[in-house]
């Protein structure tokens, strides 16, 4: 059976637990027999975007080459899930607007749990002055105004967050809950 592809943008903060949630909904998704794929931000840099910086005009190059991927595979009946910080309003308004079936999921956590969820050291070197133009430090990150979801991730478990995310994109049919393959004996 052929389904409409999709979209699900995972936006937030380094550490606030994008990839995790993205990896468990990516799981139960495929589970489900469609044909769903992950574009990770970190690994479209080193392949995709390999040799942009960190610069605005970098950022927003970047997510355009993501936001560009994700819409030619939704468009083939994919289901694409994108978990990259994408800090910038703009940007992630303009690939909403050149995307069909997009669902934009804010993954929010305060600084302060991010900063201690930081296994990389990210966030103490950034305020060390060791890395410049990192979000949510010297550079900004704009929150989504009206996200279809919002997953807090400080106070709810990777579980509920992926069943929130399952739950949304069920409610807007964009996948189907599975059927009772038990035969009826009544």
């Amino acid at each position: 059976m052929n389904y409409p592809g999709m979209t699900l943008w995972f936006t937030g903060l380094s550490g606030a637990g994008k990839t995790t949630i993205a990896l468990g909904v990516l799981h139960e998704i495929k589970a489900r027999n469609y044909r769903v794929e992950m574009l990770d931000g970190d690994a479209i840099r080193c392949h995709l975007s390999k040799g942009l910086g960190f610069s605005k005009e970098d950022r927003d190059t970047n997510i355009r080459r993501i936001g560009f991927v994700a819409s030619l595979l939704s468009r083939n009946g994919v289901v694409v899930i994108v978990a990259a910080i994408s800090p910038y309003r703009e940007i992630r308004d303009e690939i909403r607007c050149n995307t069909t079936n997009f669902v934009e999921v804010y993954v929010k956590a305060p600084l302060e749990v991010c900063e201690a969820r930081d296994v990389k050291g990210l966030y103490a070197k950034a305020r060390a002055g060791k890395i410049h133009n990192f979000t949510g430090i010297d550079d900004p990150y704009e929150a989504p105004l009206n996200p279809e979801i919002i997953c807090y991730t400080d106070s709810e478990t990777v579980e509920e967050s992926v069943a929130k995310v399952i739950t949304a994109l069920e409610k807007r049919a964009y996948i189907f809950t599975p059927q009772n393959s038990a035969v009826d004996t009544n």
